[in-house]
């Protein structure tokens, strides 16, 4: 197979950014976007090996930001990347502007510039504050723009912030769990919100407030697992012939960790397959325990994970930001009418806030590592 040049590293906050992309989608030099703090940069450097030539018909490399595994680095062709940029627009309709408030170096930033680059819209990149007057889009649209929840929370109660959201045409949220509450606020206020689910592995968002978007299937196994065969699918993992098989698992079917269920063609995401523990003799599934607690609790930032523990197998740790005036035994009384005594809360961790990754989703690997830690602390 013809070989390419070794990949074009740049920053996401590079202004050259968005010709090395238009550049790598045209057949050139295929591209690899670092993210702007030094520490993350070297981390993605040494899963990418940029010295390595990749194949000439790659159009990105993308390092996975390993929220709960081993980072990868996902090769995306330049056929699929342009695939998802026309289902997309199939869905939305054509952009007179795409607003890019999201880290270039995730999936999810990164296509917001593929969407305008090859659709030739006005691309405006402004800080990730939802709060900041400089969001609101300017001249005739249609605008479009791409966020995710945690960004939407922290405005959710800023009526100047929601009054600029509702200019925009649609508001695509994504790279994590939204809360139903959340959405509902936001269509009070006149915004537009349009809930994605995807991968890295699939381009980003394929699947649009539950439908799949054109030329995408999919299919919830016997066990719940989703697979997803997609003209966005990835061609692999850079270097990682193991781990491309496991989850290329047929022409351009991608089989992911994540548990759904389809009614009537509309997909539910439920969690990750490594979501359910066994606490106390019985399975808890963690995502679902999230999605309760933050129904009872109402508009605050919570999450839930667990620990080894010698009595109950497996601890469960509600994590909540510093400030929230809930404490353990009002999440157990507000829960019990819900689940089962195995799966309450058995421990509440309090952070300044919740880790993130790049690309917005909380860190469950920091988590798990911060409950251990207060665990080992108490011993």
């Amino acid at each position: 197979m013809t070989r390419s040049a070794p990949l074009r590293l740049v920053r996401g906050s590079d202004p050259e950014l968005p010709e090395a992309l238009r550049q790598a989608l045209a057949g050139g030099r295929p591209l690899a976007v670092l993210p702007d703090d030094d520490t993350a940069a070297a981390r993605a450097v040494a899963v990418l090996r940029p010295e390595q030539p990749v194949d000439a018909d790659v159009a990105v490399v993308v390092a996975t930001s390993g929220s709960t595994g081993e980072p990868k680095a996902v090769v995306l062709p330049v056929g699929a990347v342009r695939a998802a940029v026309a289902a997309s627009e199939d869905r939305l309709g054509r952009a007179a502007s795409w607003t890019s408030v999201l880290a270039p170096s995730a999936v999810g930033g990164l296509m917001v510039l593929a969407r305008a680059v090859l659709t030739r819209a006005v691309l405006r990149r402004r800080s990730a504050d939802l709060a900041d007057p400089a969001l609101a889009p300017e001249g005739d649209g249609p605008h479009l723009l791409s966020v995710v929840p945690t960004q939407l929370h922290r405005v959710r109660d800023d009526p100047a912030a929601l009054a600029r959201l509702a200019r925009f045409e649609a508001v695509l949220v994504g790279g994590a769990a939204v809360d139903p509450g959340l959405l509902d606020d936001l269509r009070a206020a006149g915004v537009r919100p349009v809930t994605t689910y995807g991968l890295s592995e699939t381009c980003g968002g394929c699947v649009y407030d539950g439908v799949p978007l054109r030329g995408v299937e999919v299919v919830a196994d016997a066990d719940q697992r989703l697979r997803i065969t997609t003209p966005t699918a990835f061609a692999g993992y850079l270097h990682r012939p193991d781990l491309t098989a496991e989850v290329l698992v047929g022409p351009r079917t991608v089989l992911t960790s994540d548990r759904g269920r389809l009614d009537d063609g509309r997909l539910s995401v439920l969690g990750r397959l490594d979501d359910v523990v066994v606490t106390g003799g019985i399975n808890v599934d963690l995502a679902q325990l999230e999605r309760q607690l933050r129904a009872v609790l109402g508009p605050v930032e919570v999450a839930v994970t667990a620990r080894p523990d010698p009595e109950w197998g497996t601890r469960i740790v509600a994590v909540l930001e510093e400030g929230s005036p809930f404490e353990l035994d009002a999440l157990q009384q507000r829960l019990r009418a819900l689940v089962a005594d195995a799966a309450l809360p058995r421990e509440l961790l309090r952070l300044p806030s919740l880790p993130r990754l790049p690309g917005g989703k909380v860190d469950r690997m920091e988590l798990r590592r911060l409950a251990a830690d207060v665990a080992g602390a108490r011993r």
